[in-house]
């Protein structure tokens, strides 16, 4: 049995997380930048995400919740005609452009006081979302959520898919690894690799492998979370970035990596982020219809997007609701 004094401070601690999630959950406004961008990788469909979690209620069930919400749109792109590769990259001068777009929208949403919501789009967007973060706030701390670890550089990359390597453009100490690219002169890097943690990697390509290795980047492959429990991993990621000095969070989260069968996992690990008070920035990407067999699929892919985000935003999971809407047309 537990003591009394173990049960008064188990209610301490209640009571302190109640007023600290009661205090945020009154305090929090989002900023949504739309970014319906494809081109980091090879299938169409992704640049249709921001326009479906929208239509799934996202921002009238953040308001809902208590949230402020101000919703920035979306961002157009300009269309790169001669966009051939350059030392087997592909599509960099589009990936460039977009992600300095989206950089300089970030820092608009920070300077204007929200947690930065960027909707894709592909994952090369994490370029131009974590740049234009840490500009506005300074150093980061990023938690990265996927099944892949998107560190290959453009040197090391086997398909030269921009996507696969956008942690590698932000890195300062993969910097010397990065040739020179068209309209990639912009982009300084911004992130060290100790406030860099991974929840989730399943498939890592063997030059990742090495590169996680040399510069000893904080791991939680999916086997690991499947051996300590979600729980136990975001105690053990929020211990590790609040070590030394505790930096603003941006949470950069890939659709891939949770199943919808573990949805509640996922969610977790928002809430969790959430509740630290320090979740300054989130991304949510690689929602694509086009790869869900039918529509259930897709209405399920989407209600995971919007249930994460909600999450890092104060949901109590009490207030679950079931999404029914209808997916635009193209």
């Amino acid at each position: 049995m537990r003591s009394a004094r173990t049960l008064r401070q188990l209610a301490t601690v209640s009571r302190r997380s109640f007023h600290l999630h009661h205090h945020l959950h009154q305090q929090r406004s989002a900023g949504i930048i739309g970014a319906p961008f494809s081109g980091g990788q090879p299938q169409g469909g992704v640049e249709r995400g921001p326009d479906l979690i929208r239509a799934a209620g996202l921002l009238h069930r953040l308001q809902e919740q208590g949230c402020a919400v101000k919703d920035y749109g979306n961002l157009v792109f300009e269309d790169v005609v001669e966009d051939a590769p350059v030392g087997g990259v592909k599509r960099v001068r589009a990936v460039g452009s977009a992600n300095r777009r989206l950089s300089e929208a970030v820092q608009e949403v920070k300077k204007d006081g929200h947690t930065s919501v960027m909707l894709g789009g592909d994952h090369s967007l994490a370029i131009g979302s974590i740049h234009g973060h840490a500009a506005a706030v300074g150093d980061l701390s990023v938690v990265w959520v996927d099944a892949h670890a998107d560190i290959n550089t453009p040197l090391s990359s086997y398909t030269g898919n921009i996507h696969g390597q956008p942690v590698s453009y932000l890195l300062h100490e993969l910097h010397s690894k990065i040739p020179i690219l068209p309209n990639f002169s912009w982009i300084k890097p911004c992130l060290s690799a100790k406030d860099l943690v991974y929840i989730g990697l399943r498939d890592v390509d063997p030059a990742e492998h090495y590169i996680l290795k040399l510069l000893g980047v904080k791991v939680f492959s999916m086997s690991k979370v499947d051996q300590l429990g979600v729980a136990k991993v975001m105690e053990e990621t929020c211990d590790y970035l609040s070590a030394k000095v505790k930096k603003p969070i941006h949470l950069s989260y890939d659709i891939d990596a949770i199943d919808p069968s573990v949805t509640p996992e996922g969610v977790y690990i928002a809430e969790h982020l959430g509740q630290t008070g320090l979740l300054s920035a989130v991304d949510m990407v690689e929602v694509n219809p086009l790869r869900g067999q039918s529509d259930e699929d897709v209405r399920s892919t989407v209600s995971t997007a919007v249930d994460l985000l909600l999450g890092c935003f104060g949901r109590l999971r009490e207030g679950n609701h079931s999404l029914d809407y209808r997916l635009p047309e193209p």
